[in-house]
């Protein structure tokens, strides 16, 4: 991974991970927490592929096993994350574009569920039974819920900040393309249109002047 990806990786899965323990964890819903940590992986997943998107949901997972109060074996969440950013990945968009919200929501919800499950079933593997008291059905719906409506405020934004960071001249090239890339080559068209626009007015009117003068000479 390149040293922009992995600082800005790392800075927004520790941000993501305080506000999750700190703010998010407290709310008491019912069923699931929303998962921002979940979102962060999923969202940089989706823009710097599945190889990268492996490597910072172990890492996420690692930091989120080892937070308090954490009460679960170290690596369990470390083992769901990477493989959840790994088939994120998969769905990364062509060039790094978006068309729609629709394929990201889409990958958020599964990802949500696949969390979930995968989760209770290294539990389920390790003799955590705690899914079982609560519903599983009733946690993954909620897990989906949850992290359906956080999403439109965290995965665009984390996006944008990694095609910026793609964007660098350090990054490789072929990388995502930001769009205001787009809106400036844009920008400059209109820019040159409304120069060339310009010059045509200014052109109509001195043959108009050169033409008012020619009348006038031959009339008097």
């Amino acid at each position: 991974m390149k040293i922009n990806r992995i600082l800005l990786s790392a800075a927004l899965v520790v941000v993501a991970l305080v506000v999750q323990v700190s703010v998010l964890s407290r709310l008491q819903l019912p069923g699931a927490v929303p998962d921002l940590v979940l979102l962060t992986v999923v969202a940089l997943a989706l823009v710097y592929g599945h190889v990268s998107g492996a490597l910072i949901g172990f890492g996420a997972g690692l930091l989120s096993d080892l937070a308090p109060p954490a009460d679960h074996a170290v690596g369990r969440y470390a083992l769901v994350l990477c493989v959840i950013g790994y088939v994120a990945g998969l769905f990364r968009p062509e060039k790094g574009q978006l068309r729609s919200a629709t394929g990201p929501m889409a990958v958020v919800v599964a990802a949500a569920i696949g969390t979930t499950l995968l989760y209770a079933g290294v539990g389920a593997l390790v003799g955590d039974t705690a899914a079982r008291h609560v519903g599983l059905g009733f946690l993954l719906f909620t897990a989906a819920l949850y992290d359906l409506l956080l999403a439109p405020f965290t995965v665009p934004a984390i996006m944008a900040l990694a095609r910026r960071a793609e964007n660098d001249p350090l990054a490789e090239t072929g990388t995502a393309t930001d769009v205001s890339t787009g809106w400036l080559s844009s920008g400059t068209g209109l820019r040159i249109g409304a120069q060339r626009s310009g010059l045509r007015v200014k052109a109509a009117r001195s043959r108009a002047s050169r033409a008012g003068r020619i009348k006038g000479v031959k009339r008097l």
